[in-house]
């Protein structure tokens, strides 16, 4: 699992660990019952705070794509390959949204309109 964050990227690293996990996930590098390194291991990795990492973690557990399990660490959750990818094109619509000047408001109610 090569894991790096774009030092050209101004969100949270926060945001940026998630997105390199979740994107592991989207291309099959992490499948479903995968167990992660652990936050320390991640946070070596990523060179970034064990807390950085797990909040992070805690963001994608949060999403349903991450199980945190005692005794068994952090896994990848059943299904969370095709949420992921999901996940991946909705964030891609709020960020093309907000660039054209729509707010998440003005999104959702296109959304609602297209049913």
């Amino acid at each position: 699992m090569l894991l790096r964050l774009d030092q050209r990227d101004t969100r949270p690293l926060h945001e940026q660990v998630a997105s390199a996990i979740r994107r592991t996930i989207t291309d099959g590098e992490c499948l479903p019952g995968d167990r992660l390194p652990s936050a320390r291991d991640l946070s070596l990795a990523f060179d970034v705070n064990v807390n950085t990492v797990l909040r992070g973690l805690r963001s994608l557990r949060d999403e349903g794509l991450l199980e945190f399990r005692r005794g068994r660490g952090v896994t990848v959750a059943d299904g969370a390959d095709q949420r992921s990818g999901l996940l991946d094109q909705v964030q891609a619509l709020v960020a093309e949204a907000a660039r054209l000047g729509y707010s998440r408001t003005d999104l959702i109610e296109m959304i609602r309109g297209i049913s």
